[in-house]
């Protein structure tokens, strides 16, 4: 962060955090970047992206020496690798999860996803694939929500809630809330409108920390930003909008800028997840 340019303008302190960050994580979704992308991209937002989603089973189709390279690139600028969460939930139908994970960990891949959003897994299920993943020393990022709109609206606030205990309960270390790549369910309506209530209750219940909020849409991503401060986990981020949401982290967009660059707001930014979101509250009534 060191040789950024125009360094005359300040940056709040909550920009201050070096990698690797335990907050306000900016995760994308690489759909199938070729390594000279992959490397460009870096040049540019590598310090600001914190997580790549090598996303569904993109890997498996991926020549094995390319996606080495990738994963070099990726940890050459501190980005930690996750899987798609469709991989698990396949080689869970094949019953090919040991052999599966002894390949991602023998690649270096940092995390795995555990979802089940295109299949049905028992609450026993689930908890031993969160466990079996930590067994290979991956940290297990788990998902709650379905891929399915219909599916997925039967789920009630209360047992998305429950889920998500009972997930960091048997071992995830992050939690991601299903929005897909489309924005329009899970913690979404279907016109990509955050689902107000249900966040609230979130990060009420289990602060911002343990959540990994799935945000493709950049009126989605300035709204969880206001409403729950510069620290939140960001998802699904398109790799070409990293540096993009970068700036709204940052209050160096006008979509963000009246909130986080005013004085009183750079002193609430030190305080905890929980003064923030207070402070947030209060403005946002004013």
């Amino acid at each position: 962060m060191d040789d950024l340019a125009l360094s005359a303008l300040k940056l709040p302190p909550q920009w201050h955090q070096p990698k690797p960050r335990g907050q306000g994580l900016t995760c994308i979704l690489d759909k199938g970047l070729p390594p000279a992308a992959v490397a460009d991209l870096l040049q540019l937002a590598g310090a600001w992206i914190d997580v790549v989603k090598l996303g569904w089973g993109t890997a498996r189709l991926t020549p094995h020496r390319v996606l080495a390279e990738k994963l070099r690139l990726y940890h050459q600028h501190q980005v930690r690798v996750c899987t798609g969460g469709t991989l698990l939930e396949v080689a869970w139908l094949q019953d090919r999860v040991e052999p599966l994970l002894e390949q991602i960990a023998a690649l270096g891949f940092d995390c795995v996803e555990v979802s089940c959003g295109s299949v049905e897994l028992s609450r026993r299920d689930k908890n031993r694939l969160i466990g079996q993943v930590r067994q290979y020393h991956l940290e297990p990022w788990s998902e709650v929500g379905k891929k399915d709109p219909r599916l997925d609206a039967r789920i009630t606030p209360q047992q998305r809630l429950q889920q998500v205990e009972q997930d960091l309960e048997a071992g995830a270390a992050r939690v991601i809330l299903e929005g897909r790549e489309s924005g329009t369910v899970g913690i979404y309506r279907c016109d990509g409108q955050p689902q107000q209530e249900l966040l609230e209750e979130l990060v009420d219940r289990f602060g911002t920390g343990p959540l990994v909020l799935e945000a493709p849409r950049k009126s989605q991503q300035v709204w969880l930003l206001r409403r729950f401060g510069p620290r939140v986990n960001l998802a699904n981020v398109p790799p070409e909008e990293a540096l993009s949401v970068a700036t709204l982290r940052a209050g160096l967009r006008a979509d963000t800028l009246e909130v986080f660059q005013q004085p009183q707001a750079v002193e609430q930014f030190r305080g905890s997840p929980q003064q923030v979101r207070n402070w947030l509250r209060q403005w946002s009534s004013t």
